[in-house]
């Protein structure tokens, strides 16, 4: 069986990060299913998808790695296409990734305790965002 939901959320952009866990694992155990993977995608090419220790201080880390890899306020190509200043949010969401595939087993996320899945949000503004969730399983 497969379901699909979806999460909307307001984000602040400039690396804003969100814990989803508590919502994905919601809609796990509405699934009613026992064993299976749930993907969480997020859409747009701005933001991106993935599982961290969700604490203040990691949070600022992962902002200041992502600032040394493609830095905010450098030319990009990409700002020219549209007259905007955000390629760097791209390069950052690309490099992040959309989704993540999670098992579950007897209806429950199988992350560890210091594991949780977090969409970053890399624009230069704040956005409305969607999150698809996508239960698959018996």
């Amino acid at each position: 069986m497969i379901i699909t939901d979806t999460i909307e959320l307001q984000t602040k952009g400039h690396g804003d990060t969100l814990d989803l866990t508590p919502r994905v694992a919601e809609i796990v155990t509405q699934s009613k299913l026992k064993n299976g993977i749930v993907t969480v995608f997020v859409t747009g090419s701005t933001a991106g998808i993935t599982t961290i220790e969700f604490e203040p201080n990691l949070v600022a880390d992962f902002n200041e790695m992502w600032q040394k890899l493609a830095p905010e306020g450098m030319p990009y190509h990409h700002d020219n296409t549209w007259g905007d200043a955000n390629g760097y949010a791209h390069v950052r969401a690309s490099l992040l990734g959309a989704s993540v595939v999670i098992p579950f087993s007897d209806g429950k996320l199988t992350l560890s305790t210091w594991q949780q899945v977090v969409l970053v949000d890399f624009d230069e503004r704040p956005r409305c965002r969607k999150v698809i969730v996508q239960v698959m399983g018996e």
